[in-house]
């Protein structure tokens, strides 16, 4: 199922795991990574620097750092979710590494860079960026896990820019803005 347009969603329920993707063949140095928020209020992030723990919070783990120096190529990082009860949102992103340390406008535009979410049902869900929004850093997904009647994967599409990734709080702030 894709999710093209800001907005659009699809139920993912209950699950075992998930397994987001994402692909790029662009020369750039583009990351995936989760900022998440409990029920409880408490908020982190995995990325490559904190790749996260499947056995045990959060339950998310990164597969690594591709695209290096801006290389270009069949480049791809993945990321697992083996657990979503403890949490209410977790917010899917893509920042150019080397754009967010300069302060400059990212080549999301320019680029290939999708993501795909796939439950352990085999059903996929494409999500692609629709934001004429420059940045450096995107917002590509929502996991909303505030319902009681379970887990909606949102199209989030929402750019902003950062010079510097020094707290939790400046992508907070992109994602609530």
């Amino acid at each position: 199922m894709d999710l093209k347009q800001k907005g659009s969603e699809a139920n993912v329920g209950s699950f075992k795991q998930l397994m987001v993707s994402m692909k790029w063949t662009t020369a750039a140095d583009f990351d995936l990574a989760a900022a998440y928020e409990t029920k409880e209020g408490k908020q982190g992030l995995i990325y490559f620097g904190e790749m996260g723990d499947l056995n045990g919070f959060p339950f998310m783990q990164l597969s690594g750092d591709e695209g290096v120096g801006d290389q270009g190529g069949d480049n791809e990082e993945t990321m697992r979710i083996t657990k979503l009860d403890d949490m209410k949102y977790v917010w899917l992103l893509c920042w150019d590494y080397g754009k967010v340390q300069e302060g400059g406008a990212a080549r999301f535009n320019d680029s290939d860079v999708s993501l795909t979410v796939l439950d352990d049902k085999g059903t996929a869900h494409d999500v692609l960026l629709d934001t004429g929004d420059m940045g450096n850093v995107a917002l590509l997904a929502t996991i909303d896990n505030a319902s009681p009647i379970g887990a909606k994967l949102i199209n989030s599409s929402k750019a902003g820019t950062l010079k510097g990734l020094k707290t939790l709080q400046q992508l907070i702030d992109i994602i609530n803005g």
